[in-house]
């Protein structure tokens, strides 16, 4: 790859116009302390401003994927003092879930080892995941006193239902990437040596397709809670954005010429 780029906690690199972005602590298994999440928004938001990058590809290095927040300074690193919302999570982590739900690009998860806690969120936050055989999702806070965060809560109900996301919440127990797969949790379970092939051919696959392939994923991420009226008049106003974009006018030409289109992402 080139445009290779790395800070202490996160590696990037960018091919093909795609922007891999890997999580880099792996002998804490890319636990999402605060120094990896500072790391992680700049690097994500750097992807999204770069014109080059049309897709955007998310996995850990060594592994695991993400083993979630890093509670190795023991009950002070979750105990807010006083009362009111944890700071952690209204400042750092639910922003970035956030940034990412809300990409104007298409984003893959390339989970390669455990994804846990907060791990998880990251990666069903992806509009694509791909998960190695020997990966697996764990949301275990059970064990430790605590409630699912980072959007768990809202992303697994909508992924696997009410039945399946209570399970996997109240029981803490660890779910099998084949499971996973075939649950609907995530895209495709792979040999674990084609983890990050498998999410490239995604990502390459969406960085060939047109700009509208953005505006398809908001527009389903904004349809999980979205009035059927106001869904209807949403794809109006982006079929509106879409058509008058250079992607529209190729993508048409080529119909007409019976030719493959050659997208720009404009």
């Amino acid at each position: 790859m080139d445009g290779a780029q790395a800070t202490s906690k996160v590696k990037t690199q960018v091919e093909a116009g795609v922007g891999v972005i890997t999580l880099s602590d792996p002998s804490t298994l890319n636990a999402a302390g605060m120094e990896l999440m500072a790391d992680l928004v700049n690097a994500f938001q750097a992807m999204v401003d770069d014109e080059a990058v049309r897709a955007i590809v998310i996995t850990g290095e060594g592994r695991g994927f993400c083993s979630g927040a890093n509670l190795s300074g023991g009950p002070n690193r979750v105990a807010d003092s006083g009362k009111g919302p944890n700071q952690a999570l209204l400042k750092t982590y639910n922003p970035f879930v956030t940034q990412v739900r809300r990409s104007p690009k298409p984003v893959v998860a390339a989970v390669n080892g455990v994804a846990a806690g907060v791990g998880v969120s990251l990666a069903l936050a992806c509009d694509l995941a791909v998960a190695g055989e020997s990966a697996y999702f764990l949301l275990a806070f059970r064990r430790i006193g605590l409630v699912p965060d980072g959007g768990a809560t809202w992303l697994l109900p909508r992924l696997v239902g009410k039945a399946r996301a209570m399970e996997l919440m109240l029981l803490g127990e660890k779910l099998p990437a084949k499971t996973a797969a075939e649950w609907g949790l995530i895209n495709r379970c792979v040999p674990d040596v084609e983890v990050m092939d498998a999410a490239m051919t995604y990502a390459k696959a969406l960085a060939d397709g047109p700009a509208s392939l953005g505006m398809t994923r908001n527009l389903v991420w904004d349809a999980l809670d979205a009035p059927w009226h106001l869904q209807l008049e949403a794809e109006a106003y982006a079929q509106g954005d879409a058509g008058r974009t250079e992607d529209a006018r190729e993508g048409v030409l080529a119909f007409v010429q019976k030719r493959p289109a050659a997208f720009k992402g404009r």
